[in-house]
């Protein structure tokens, strides 16, 4: 199978590392031309001298901004220009004890984790809509189905964007546009290594420790390991191709059989 982006234009926000960084490579493996954002500059710049590297010839855009913020989302939306495909990527995650997080840090992840995918899409739904084709898709996780008690609100943010993505599928319904969100497991980033020795042992080889983690607070991947963020990458760009174009309002699992459910 396979995919063939050429022509088309996507955003991903988040993009400097990590998942999203992921994801933009594989989109402009497929030949989409990608905006990559970061916060500054620097981020961008160094993320886009790695992309380049990966994939000499590659269309590569930056587009640096803080996109929590109503002045850095413009920012990025002019550097991206008309973008056919839309990832929200950008999201922050962390291990507090349910009653230590305050209404600052409440508000903190909604912001960055929800009302980013929303003021995102609202900025490139209508245009995508007029052209008849676009491809909206929010990262969600395992987290938003079962809600890990080290981390709350986190997962409540992600349960808020599955209901965000089927929203906005109904206001693009018939119009050639596709809304979805696609629910990451357990992943290997750095941010999640991190993540990791606040559970378990900073002492263990990161091998080991990734097991105890595995064994202890995530025992019932099916897949009993890490998923890379190449495999999430790999459901993203089908969704955002034409042979996804029946495949709208979902959520879709990339959980290594984590969510234990018959059912999306």
């Amino acid at each position: 199978m396979r995919i063939d982006l050429s022509g088309r234009t996507a955003l991903v926000t988040g993009s400097t590392q990590g998942i999203g960084l992921a994801i933009a490579l594989g989109l402009a493996r497929a030949g989409a031309r990608v905006a990559v954002n970061g916060r500054t500059g620097e981020s961008v710049g160094r993320a886009l001298e790695g992309l380049g590297r990966e994939l000499p010839g590659a269309e590569l855009v930056a587009a640096p901004g803080d996109i929590a913020t109503d002045e850095g989302a413009r920012r990025v939306l002019d550097a991206a220009g008309h973008a056919d495909i839309l990832v929200n990527n950008l999201g922050i995650f962390g291990a507090r004890p349910a009653l230590e997080v305050d209404d600052d840090e409440w508000r903190r992840y909604f912001e960055v984790n929800v009302l980013t995918a929303v003021r995102m899409t609202r900025g490139l739904l209508p245009g995508m809509k007029e052209r008849g084709w676009g491809r909206v898709l929010n990262i969600a996780s395992d987290s938003a189905v079962v809600v890990p008690a080290e981390m709350i609100h986190y997962g409540v943010t992600k349960t808020a964007l599955l209901s965000v993505s089927r929203g906005f599928a109904k206001e693009a319904a018939g119009t050639g546009v596709t809304v979805n969100s696609v629910i990451a497991g357990p992943t290997h980033t750095g941010g999640v290594e991190e993540f990791v020795y606040q559970l378990v042992d900073r002492d263990l080889p990161w091998e080991e420790a990734q097991r105890v983690f595995m064994r202890e607070h995530r025992p019932q991947s099916l897949l009993q390991r890490l998923i890379e963020p190449e495999e999430i990458a790999n459901m993203v760009v089908y969704l955002s191709s034409p042979l996804a174009s029946a495949t709208t309002g979902g959520a879709l699992r990339v959980d290594g059989g984590y969510v234990d459910s018959i059912l999306p």
